[in-house]
């Protein structure tokens, strides 16, 4: 386990930014500080989640929820198959504001299909049905929705694993088409009440880390163990404040590697300055802790103890810090090779991770910034301050930026840190998913590539 991560093995209350651990003291404890047993009892519905669900609950019921949403989002691999089957199902018109993007087919032929009649089809559907119709390379899907949609107190359903918009006060769900589909139809999204997991963050980030390493330290910790498995992280704490947005964003998008459910984190005057920067500001609540809440577990996060991060193949929970790789490459690059061979056979013998170690060092064939989680404008600047006056060179390593948006694009070329990375050798590309699932921008067979994504 590392040192920043400390998990919880009980419960907890969570009082006036105060914990009392869910133990046979409790009761004591909260007697002493003014809540009574009846409120200890009532406890549950203190947090965030509670309240949000509940809001948007239909059933009539505290524990069988079904669910209807305030808006919803897809992209163009998902899209298309999921307003057919509302079709043939009687659909009318869309119910609520539903996103259409165009992300992930806006390179090559995917299945046979050709990308841009998936987009006109999307297009089409919008026009018909009153949906919302986001042109390719425009917005990466998620950056759309908190640019457009987010807003303290909703909820948003999206056909992306990645669904995830809780630092911006919104709890979002990632799921199967045939759920939107449903709400296409009117019905609901039908769930037992989640338990809530509190994820409680104090100090503040050290120079040189940035939201990945936070994920990516949260995920290595959690994943295997199921800990949060199907219930929603709720990020609490004074060191939430040390964040800026576009680094809680990034955090809060790859939550989803971890197994939960959802995600909701209590807001402030960050959140108010960015939904009001983008002409929102009327969708901004305070979310905080009022009432005594109780979780069915805690964890606590050091930021200032964070070092840098990176996930080995071949999944974002095989994490490790950066130091350790370079120190014991031979030894973890020749674990991946080995896992390699176990999940493929004969084809994962072309894996062959230690020839990149040279001199002491890991040489890498290619960089990649990109998507909802690393194309953030933060992220893009400080790419851009360290290559500053630099050079990426003209060799076997290159390295590619995606902004996540246009009008963040156009930021960074109005302050001058695109220019920067151009002057760096690295290439600017519009928003696209691809970077994320290898549909562009694959490397090369044997190379090694290093993404920020």
């Amino acid at each position: 386990m590392l040192e920043s991560i400390k998990c919880s093995t009980s419960g907890a209350y969570y009082l006036r930014g105060q914990w009392v651990p869910a133990d046979a003291q409790a009761p004591a404890a909260l007697a002493a500080a003014g809540v009574t047993a009846e409120q200890a009892g009532q406890a549950y519905k203190g947090t965030m989640a509670y309240g949000i669900l509940t809001a948007h609950n239909t059933s009539g019921s505290d524990r069988d929820l079904r669910i209807k949403f305030d808006a919803m989002a897809s992209h163009d691999i998902t899209f298309v198959g999921i307003i057919q089957t509302a079709r043939a199902s009687g659909l009318e018109k869309f119910p609520i504001p539903y996103v259409l993007t165009n992300c992930h087919n806006s390179l090559c032929a995917v299945g046979g299909t050709i990308n841009e009649d998936d987009h006109r089809f999307g297009l089409s559907a919008a026009k018909k049905y009153g949906g919302i119709f986001v042109p390719p390379h425009m917005a990466v899907i998620h950056q759309y929705m908190r640019e457009r949609f987010a807003g303290c107190g909703k909820m948003i359903l999206g056909s992306d694993s990645h669904t995830r918009y809780g630092a911006l006060g919104t709890m979002a769900i990632g799921e199967g088409g045939g759920e939107l589909a449903k709400q296409l139809l009117g019905r609901t999204y039908d769930v037992a009440r989640p338990g809530v997991v509190a994820i409680c963050l104090t100090g503040a980030l050290p120079a040189g880390c940035g939201p990945h390493d936070v994920a990516i330290a949260l995920v290595g910790e959690l994943f295997k163990s199921g800990y949060v498995k199907n219930k929603v992280m709720e990020f609490v704490g004074p060191g939430i404040a040390s964040l800026r947005q576009d680094t809680r964003n990034a955090i809060d998008a790859m939550t989803t590697e971890t197994t939960c459910l959802s995600s909701i984190w209590t807001t402030d005057d960050k959140v108010r300055d960015y939904l009001a920067m983008h002409g929102r500001a009327d969708d901004y609540t305070e979310l905080r802790h009022d009432k005594p809440a109780c979780f069915d577990r805690c964890i606590r996060v050091d930021l200032s103890a964070i070092e840098p991060m990176m996930a080995l193949p071949f999944h974002p929970s095989n994490a490790y810090p950066v130091a350790e790789v370079v120190r014991h490459a031979d030894e973890l690059f020749a674990a991946v090779e080995e896992e390699a061979r176990k999940q493929f056979g004969k084809a994962g013998e072309g894996l062959k991770l230690r020839d990149k170690i040279h001199d002491g060092g890991v040489w890498v064939d290619q960089g990649i910034i990109a998507g909802c989680a690393g194309g953030s404008f933060e992220n893009c600047c400080m790419a851009a301050s360290i290559l500053d006056g630099r050079s990426t060179g003209c060799g076997e390593f290159s390295l590619s930026v995606y902004p996540a948006s246009e009008p963040q694009a156009i930021a960074l070329v109005r302050n001058g840190a695109a220019a920067k990375l151009m002057a760096a050798g690295a290439v600017i590309k519009n928003a696209f998913c691809g970077p994320c699932f290898v549909a562009g921008d694959t490397p090369a067979h044997g190379a090694l590539s290093i993404r920020h994504s």
